[in-house]
């Protein structure tokens, strides 16, 4: 397909722009990356690689870089690198080094507290100059909670009714000073006003918090919050809180489903859909021709390992890896997507994909290779640009989530030559406007509680009036989709 310099759109002068962010990983998003002869195996451990990476992000003006996170060693360190390094403190280091990017972080609301992950939030956005986002997880996995004294998982309503409280709590710990709380009046010797400060004094069903926060309130008034959950609950739990959300969708039908779905949710409850940014991730293998973007496709897949890979995918299945042959397609007898405590959207997702192409496990196993259930993409920049702008113009996404299967080759080619095309397009920023993440995504900084007068009952306005105050955190009945 050629690449074109002009659409109707740019032409009428649109003004919606997309949104990108690159999510990065180690060596790449496919798991036979660090195999390749061009990438460094150790790599996941170094700063200063995770630095250039980020410094390419902010040249071609992505909106921010991601680091997921996990409290548990995951896979078989035997068959590909494994183990990351706390992204918050990453992130800290590449703020040193970065002016506008916005820096967004995984941490999980099952396996901390609400203080001290406000406290590590509100840190990174001071030392960022407000470029701070927090996706918020609630953690699947039994090897995850042995590491913090339980002996299985919670279930999977109760991870998310926790993960709301958690929200409510560290909204009000971001609000416990008022912005003009420090005066540093040398004369008077007062250095700050102590009616602005505030204790929380946050009581719920699952934490109990005096406060105040012993860091001023962030350059943002509050971190940009990213979820990533597309099941039931991960979805009611976004319209509430979530101002970007990241998600998987394999087909065309699928994100707009779960796009206009998601956008109805968040009308629902009172907010402003255009205040929360979805953004499907893409693993967009880039050659100069198709054939070339073909050929490194199958050179990674080839890398695979695929006992290794057939293990993990019995993992997510819940079934023995025994019953999945190679070369036959999935069984009929799997577990309902109600019986799964973990991921239940991605489970489904892959569900999905195996039954509706009829794939055999090794086929599988290949689709998932780049991008564990994200849709991959294979061809030439003008191509890619086509994939991208098509959901985009389509009511499927806002922007994408960027995650290069080899790296950092693979950000390279798209800053390079994807994000020219995009931009001939209008409809990527040629610079910066902003020099904080909201307002690269276009979000309201939300006023504090106490704006007026107000006392600390969890609710968080914001500064735009077109969005009411954000409801307090949802019932029990309000989350569940099925009692264990």
């Amino acid at each position: 397909m050629p690449e074109r310099t002009q659409t109707k759109r740019e032409a009428a002068g649109g003004e919606r722009q997309l949104h990108l962010n690159a999510f990065l990983m180690s060596t790449g998003h496919h798991e036979a990356s660090w195999r390749l002869a061009e990438s460094d195996s150790f790599a996941g451990t170094q700063v200063a690689h995770f630095q250039r990476l980020a410094r390419t992000a902010e040249r071609g003006t992505f909106d921010s870089i991601f680091f997921a996170d996990s409290p548990v060693l995951h896979g078989d360190v035997r068959q590909r690198p494994y183990g990351t390094l706390e992204p918050t403190l990453l992130l800290s280091a590449i703020a040193a080094v970065t002016k506008r990017i916005g820096l967004i972080a995984t941490a999980s609301t099952t396996y901390n507290d609400p203080y001290n992950l406000a406290r590590r939030f509100a840190t990174l956005d001071h030392i960022s100059g407000g470029r701070a986002g927090w996706n918020v997880v609630t953690t699947a996995g039994e090897a995850a909670a042995r590491n913090f004294s339980l002996d299985d998982q919670p279930a999977h309503w109760r991870r998310y009714e926790r993960a709301a409280e958690f929200l409510d709590a560290s909204r009000k710990l971001w609000d416990s000073w008022e912005d003009g709380a420090p005066v540093g009046d040398k004369a008077a010797g007062v250095w700050a006003d102590s009616s602005r400060v505030h204790a929380v004094n946050h009581t719920g069903r699952y934490f109990r918090i005096q406060g105040p926060l012993d860091v001023r309130r962030p350059p943002q008034g509050h971190p940009v919050i990213v979820q990533a959950g597309s099941s039931e609950d991960g979805k009611d739990f976004a319209a509430r809180y979530a101002e970007a959300v990241f998600t998987a969708q394999q087909t065309l039908a699928e994100a707009q489903r779960f796009y206009a779905d998601l956008k109805r949710k968040t009308a629902g409850v009172g907010r402003n859909p255009d205040h929360i940014k979805i953004l499907p991730g893409i693993v967009p293998i880039i050659g100069s021709t198709e054939q070339e973007a073909r050929r490194l496709e199958r050179e990674l897949d080839e890398l695979i390992h695929p006992e290794h890979a057939r293990k993990q995918l019995a993992g997510i299945l819940r079934v023995s890896p025994e019953s999945l042959p190679l070369d036959g397609q999935l069984p009929e007898d799997l577990p309902s997507e109600d019986e799964i405590e973990g991921a239940k959207s991605r489970y489904t997702l892959i569900v999905e994909l195996a039954r509706r192409e009829r794939l055999t496990v090794r086929q599988l196993i290949g689709r998932l290779g780049g991008g564990r259930g994200h849709r991959t993409f294979s061809g030439t920049p003008g191509q890619v640009a086509d994939a991208i702008q098509g959901w985009f113009e389509n009511g499927a996404a806002d922007g994408f989530n960027i995650m290069p299967p080899v790296l950092p080759s693979g950000l390279d080619a798209f800053v390079d030559h994807v994000i020219p095309i995009l931009r001939a397009r209008g409809l990527f920023r040629r610079e910066y406007t902003g020099s904080t993440l909201r307002e690269h995504y276009g979000l309201p900084r939300p006023a504090s509680v106490y704006a007026d007068g107000g006392t600390s009952d969890g609710g968080t306005g914001t500064s735009d009036s077109s969005e009411p105050t954000a409801p307090t955190a949802p019932t029990k009945r309000e989350l569940v989709v099925s009692e264990p």
